[in-house]
């Protein structure tokens, strides 16, 4: 709950107003996980919250750690479904990868979440409760909202996981340690409005033709809608956008796609990451060689387009968003 919601809280039970941030201090910053461990509150007032309200925190069903250090945790959400979040640990930063949906409904093709279809969208209780919940989450540095879900088709809850994140009253954090990961949903407009929180924009491709061949949702959100949009922010409070680029062998990845990339990006001040895909059953694509990405990069950079190769992890265990969940969906299906 926001601060603001935990004041109706407050009055429902007979406290004063102010008892509003004592909760949300016992919640986000103590992280307590029972109503009665908030000690500076009345006992028969705890009675009351515990009547009608519960924390929420659930830890982890499975977890599987990787080689590299990369873990992959499933959380249980409502319906008995499952959705994953990823610990990922470097030398000087610890980034969790959150999910916002239980399936989805943009079915990019490249993607197993996509397959699954969609359920439902996460509460903001079950955003956060990926971060609350995370066995060593005070090691955490950034957080980034690109695991299962389109995060702006659930503006409204992700909204309120970035207030609580970056408010006094809640984590406090500084919104350039959160991303946003998005195919430039519905909820684009708002999130500029509304939250100072990085921006990643998944494109992977150079045409609508292209795109609209991996990602259908093109017909209903345009690449070149989006892209006039974000020419038309004004990105001087510094939010980083970045621009999301699977490289797909004999698809995305030779010099004409990365000299008109860079055609397209060229008035958006931004930095592209450019991704090795993670093969996923019965899909076709396949992984651009590392070669072939460098060169792609490095036309890019000759353009005045900053662009990196995102560091691939994990594989070993399914590092493709979705791939846990849905396992565990089947085999409790069976």
């Amino acid at each position: 709950m926001t601060l603001e919601e935990l004041k109706k809280v407050s009055e429902k039970v007979g406290l004063p107003s102010y008892a509003a941030k004592q909760i949300a201090d016992w919640l986000y910053k103590k992280r307590i996980t029972v109503i009665a461990d908030m000690t500076n509150l009345a006992a028969p007032k705890r009675a009351l919250l515990e009547e009608h309200f519960e924390i929420g925190a659930i830890p982890p069903a499975e977890e599987l750690a990787s080689a590299d250090g990369t873990i992959k945790y499933l959380y249980p959400v409502s319906g008995g479904s499952f959705v994953e979040a990823v610990y990922i640990p470097t030398e000087e930063h610890a980034t969790l990868c959150i999910s916002s949906q239980i399936g989805c409904k943009m079915s990019c093709i490249f993607c197993m979440t996509g397959q699954q279809g969609f359920t439902a969208n996460l509460t903001a209780n079950e955003i956060l409760n990926q971060i609350q919940s995370l066995p060593g989450a005070e090691t955490l540095t950034n957080i980034v909202f690109m695991g299962m879900g389109e995060p702006l088709d659930n503006t409204d809850e992700v909204l309120k996981v970035l207030e609580i994140l970056t408010s006094p009253y809640g984590y406090g954090w500084s919104p350039k340690r959160i991303t946003v990961s998005t195919i430039g949903a519905k909820g684009l407009t708002r999130f500029l409005n509304e939250s100072s929180c990085h921006l990643a924009i998944s494109l992977h491709a150079v045409s609508p033709k292209e795109r609209f061949s991996i990602m259908p949702v093109e017909k209903a959100y345009p690449m070149n809608q989006i892209l006039t949009l974000l020419k038309e922010y004004d990105f001087s409070h510094q939010r980083r956008v970045s621009f999301e680029y699977i490289v797909f062998k004999g698809f995305n990845d030779s010099p004409q796609h990365a000299i008109a990339l860079a055609g397209l990006l060229k008035d958006i001040p931004c930095r592209v990451n450019l991704i090795r895909f993670h093969a996923i059953p019965d899909i076709p694509m396949e992984s651009a060689d590392l070669r072939q990405m460098e060169k792609f990069r490095d036309l890019l950079n000759n353009r005045g387009i900053t662009a990196t190769i995102r560091a691939s992890r994990g594989e070993d265990i399914f590092a493709a968003c979705g791939m846990l969940s849905t396992g565990k969906n089947n085999r409790k299906k069976q």
